[in-house]
């Protein structure tokens, strides 16, 4: 029997997201993809410093290149980045060590030949402003570390949802945040690369990463499945609210990352939760996890979260959905 499948791995980085999306034909003799995005590329690092050291014997947290690599992926025809923030786009070298891609989409697209924005050199900057500049970093090191490993690149700064058509069953809206932010990023970063180094203008845009966040809603076989990036609950568009089936929440359960009010706009039938076990921050916090719960009892974490009452740990690579 021959039949298609939306495969959605949301796959366990610890902190961060990255999501694996495959539109397949499967088959008793072989499985085809016939198209394969990824959203996100989770941390650089497994384990971050503000986290226990140890991890569960059970963990089974895997970089995402390496969860590519594992699933035999080797070229994805998309990749998006959501938003700036390390525990987003640090992966990405890895992702580029394992896989071409034919098209890069984010919000911010460096100048041509921009050199390395150097951000632990002697710029006598604080610890917030340098943050910014290594988050930055993270990608377009990896970018200067892969030539021609990316076939396309696409700057989205839009203020007006966009719409791809991917194939003939799967379609994907990118919604925006205001238009003036992503020129204010713009003239940040280009200020950056041009070795600009205004502490006070950098520290006042590290508010802003998440709230740039693009948002993708998918559609496939009449299943809608929202993308939420880390833009904060409070801060979602009435348009972009419409019900869907599942629901990739925002902010990694913390507890600015849904209102009731935005729950009972989308209605989801099934939840994810990108987070790491054992954060010391509250994520996923415990009162947003029981607001999850009055909605659906189909929640699922990519990481082994434990909440006493409330949710029991889950050892898995990923957090696998399969639509047909």
């Amino acid at each position: 029997m021959i039949y298609k499948m939306l495969v959605l791995d949301f796959i366990n980085v610890g902190n961060g997201d990255a999501i694996l999306i495959r539109d397949m034909i499967k088959s008793p003799d072989n499985d085809k993809t016939r198209f394969s995005m990824l959203v996100d590329c989770g941390h650089d690092s497994l384990i971050r410093d503000d986290h226990p050291e140890n991890l569960d014997p059970r963990s089974r947290r895997i970089y995402a290149g390496d969860f590519l690599r594992k699933n035999n992926i080797k070229y994805l025809d998309m990749l998006i980045i959501t938003h700036f923030h390390r525990d987003h786009v640090g992966g990405l070298g890895r992702v580029l060590d394992a896989v071409r891609v034919g098209k890069l989409m984010a919000s911010y697209l460096p100048p041509p030949d921009f050199p390395d924005l150097d951000p632990d050199g002697d710029n006598h900057l604080p610890r917030t402003p340098r943050n910014v500049l290594r988050n930055m970093n993270f990608f377009t090191a990896a970018l200067r570390e892969h030539p021609g490993k990316i076939g396309e690149f696409v700057e989205l700064t839009g203020d007006a949802r966009q719409r791809f058509d991917l194939t003939d069953d799967l379609s994907m809206d990118i919604d925006f945040a205001d238009a003036v932010l992503y020129q204010k990023q713009k003239r940040v970063f280009d200020d950056a690369f041009r070795g600009v180094r205004d502490s006070s203008v950098l520290t006042r845009w590290s508010r802003y990463f998440n709230v740039t966040s693009l948002r993708q809603r998918l559609y496939y076989h009449g299943k809608e499945i929202v993308l939420g990036g880390d833009l904060y609950g409070t801060l979602w568009d009435r348009d972009t609210t419409t019900p869907c089936d599942i629901l990739k929440l925002p902010h990694h359960g913390s507890i600015t990352s849904a209102t009731r009010k935005f729950l009972e706009q989308l209605q989801p039938k099934t939840i994810v939760v990108s987070v790491a076990a054992g954060r010391p921050d509250e994520r996923p916090h415990p009162a947003i996890v029981s607001l999850l719960r009055e909605f659906t009892d189909e929640i699922y974490f990519t990481d082994a979260v434990a909440i006493p009452g409330l949710t029991e740990p889950v050892f898995h690579e990923s957090a696998r959905i399969e639509i047909d």
